[in-house]
Order: structure tokens, then sequence, then C-alpha cells
């Protein structure tokens, strides 16, 4: 189901142009639904669509490889307790590396003593292909 809004502003041709919006907010893309899922991975959770690219905690899968999540938190209007049964996400692991280096400074005030670290934490990029 769904409902229409009508612009207020017409168009430069004077016409109105007719909005869809979907009562569910699920959002859909030309040819067919968008589905979007929440998973967790390294102790952080990700909203995620087919086609996306995202940076995760480094995984241990080699380059050119499939991983698949299955610790799903909610699948389009599904929200699992505490995961959705049977749902899964497939990525593709494209890259390893690290991010910008960081550093971090540490001191004791009135005892002149300093510590200067850098810091460059590893990822791998991933790209989701399937959702289901």
């Amino acid at each position: 189901m769904h409902y229409f809004c009508i612009r207020k502003k017409p168009l430069k041709n004077g016409l109105k142009k007719i909005v869809n919006i979907y009562h569910d907010g699920a959002s859909y893309k030309k040819g067919g639904m968008n589905m979007k899922a929440v998973f967790e991975t390294g102790g952080k959770q990700y909203y995620v669509s087919e086609g996306d690219v995202i940076y995760v905690e480094k995984l241990p899968n080699e380059a050119g490889t499939e991983v698949v999540f299955t610790n799903v938190l909610a699948l389009g209007d599904k929200i699992g307790t505490p995961y959705v049964d049977g749902a899964k996400v497939v990525c593709t692991v494209e890259k390893h590396g690290l991010q910008k280096k960081i550093k971090v400074f540490k001191y004791r005030p009135k005892k002149k003593e300093r510590k200067t670290q850098g810091h460059r934490q590893p990822y791998t990029k991933l790209v989701v292909k399937t959702i289901g």
C-alpha cells in the first residue's frame, strides 16, 4: 500500500508532480524493492543494502572470497530477538588495508612525563552482494 502526495509548487511546465510515499518506510528503487539489513561484526552494527561498500574491522578472509554474516538484527521490516532466523548477508572481500595514522599523546601534568604514539587501525573493505 502507498499514499500519494502532490507537490505544492508547480513544475516549470505548469504540471504538478505526483510523488509516491510508502507508509511502511521501505525504500524502493526502479525495478523492485531495495532490501535493507542491519548486521553486526567486530562489535559494531552496519545498516546496508545490496551493492553497498563498507569498511569493517579486519577479517581473516583473503581478498576475492565471500563472507556470510548470519548475525542479522533486522531484515526489511522484520526485527530479530536478537537475530532474524535464517537471514544472512553475503559480502565479497575487496581488499585489506590500514586507516590513516592517528597520534596518541599522553602526559602527566607537573611531572615532565610525556608519551607520543602512532596508531593505524586495520580494516577490510566489503561489497554487499545479496541480502536474504
